[in-house]
């Protein structure tokens, strides 16, 4: 599949910067209107599109009320968690449309995320590890065809804020590669470098918790490391750190974009590589910088219209692209994938991208979109540098033409609740009131 199937899904936008490092895939997210990618920021929760209102779509009503922002309940001051912008205890999950195989997939998701869970540190504050430990131990011998009722049996619904989300998509896309290189295959695709490091800032000042610097130690100095423009111009030849190579530059770059992909091998075979580390720098979108300069006629400012023109125009196109600091490096999945932000593969249809200081990852999330497509029982099994705040959401549609289709016209606005172990917002609600117990 060549950049062509790429056309109308893939994201522009800025994401990771040298402060916040992404854990997961270096996906980077950006606004859409329906059917096509536009330049631009993403949303934060400050322009979050205009508020929704469930209403009945295509003859059928909405699935759930949102609940009242009057019984928000604010567990602590820090609003850039979910604790801190104000919980509830959302519908019965009995009364909720799961369905059997989005119930059966999101509990396959969910038992593959259940080692990660009852033990890491769940940044939203809603959760400890052990809460999660009596639907884990569950989940690992229970029948997905009966999977409704084990959502129902340990889990109850919580709305973070108003409620409202914001959905977009992503995929894994393909392009042609090869193991060794040759005349048709110049454009290395290196692995993470060892002198890469990354800096937990929250280890020297909890002013700086949850943020981190990524770059190379120089004596005693921990600089920036190499750039884009250097690293093509040759800054990591020669040190043994490609694992592939790609044909086409312009490709391979909106592959790093996306963080994960598949490379169609000459003899037909395909090789997945992964998202394995980040080079530290900011994100820059082009196709913002290319609208801001008049580089692009109307109607052309989709991600088609990007790359006619950067094909069109090769040297300036290169210049442009260089202007995109950030660089991802890979490494070759060999099993299933590609992997999320928890390190587990993400699924197609079932993992959903999340803003890890609102929702666990790991929990079951729970969508009602404008896209119906999108609605159901999702497994936050990811994050990405531009998908950040309340009811934030990505959501992952696999690999081929169909998945770049829909998560290309993916752009929705609608309701989310988040599963969390019940009693869960009781306790919360007690540890406020009793902050001495």
């Amino acid at each position: 599949m060549k950049i062509g199937t790429l056309f109308g899904a893939m994201a522009l936008v800025s994401a990771c910067s040298m402060t916040i490092i992404p854990e997961g895939a270096a996906q980077s997210r950006s606004t859409q209107a329906d059917g096509e990618w536009v330049a631009g920021d993403v949303p934060t929760p400050a322009a979050t599109p205009p508020a929704y209102t469930p209403v009945a779509r295509n003859g059928a009503p909405a699935t759930f009320e949102p609940v009242d922002p009057a019984q928000l309940v604010k567990i602590g001051d820090d609003s850039t968690r979910a604790t801190g912008s104000g919980i509830a205890l959302g519908p019965d999950i009995s009364s909720l449309a799961l369905t059997d195989a989005k119930a059966a997939s999101a509990l396959r998701s969910y038992r593959t995320s259940c080692p990660s869970l009852v033990r890491r540190e769940d940044n939203s504050g809603l959760t400890r590890g052990a809460d999660w430990q009596l639907s884990c131990t569950a989940a690992q011998n229970w029948q997905d065809r009966d999977a409704a009722r084990f959502f129902i049996s340990y889990f109850e619904t919580v709305q973070v804020g108003d409620g409202q989300a914001f959905a977009t998509g992503y995929f894994e896309p393909q392009i042609d590669g090869s193991r060794i290189s040759n005349a048709r295959y110049q454009v290395p695709v290196y692995r993470r470098p060892a002198n890469l490091v990354d800096v937990d800032l929250g280890l020297f000042s909890e002013a700086l918790k949850d943020k981190r610097v990524r770059g190379k130690v120089d004596g005693t100095r921990l600089v920036p490391f190499e750039d884009r423009a250097a690293i093509d111009d040759g800054a990591l030849a020669g040190q043994g750190l490609e694992i592939a190579w790609a044909r086409d530059y312009i490709d391979f770059f909106f592959l790093q974009i996306q963080g994960s992909g598949r490379l169609l091998l000459p003899d037909g075979s395909v090789m997945r590589i992964g998202y394995a580390g980040q080079n530290g720098h900011d994100y820059t979108g082009i196709g913002r910088v290319m609208r801001e300069r008049g580089l692009l006629a109307d109607g052309k400012t989709n991600m088609q219209g990007i790359v006619e023109w950067l094909r069109a125009h090769p040297e300036e196109g290169m210049k442009i692209m260089r202007e995109n600091k950030s660089y991802v490096f890979f490494q070759e999945l060999t099993g299933p994938g590609p992997l999320g932000a928890m390190g587990h593969p993400v699924v197609a249809r079932t993992s959903v991208a999340a803003d890890r200081m609102f929702v666990p990852l790991g929990a079951p999330v729970f969508l009602d979109m404008e896209h119906d497509i999108a609605d159901g029982l999702w497994v936050a099994q990811d994050s990405g540098g531009a998908i950040k705040g309340p009811n934030r959401f990505d959501t992952f549609w696999g690999g081929g033409e169909e998945a770049a289709r829909i998560a290309g016209g993916m752009s929705s606005r609608g309701q989310a609740l988040i599963f969390l172990p019940k009693g869960t917002v009781s306790r919360l609600v007690a540890a406020r009131q009793n902050p001495g117990n």
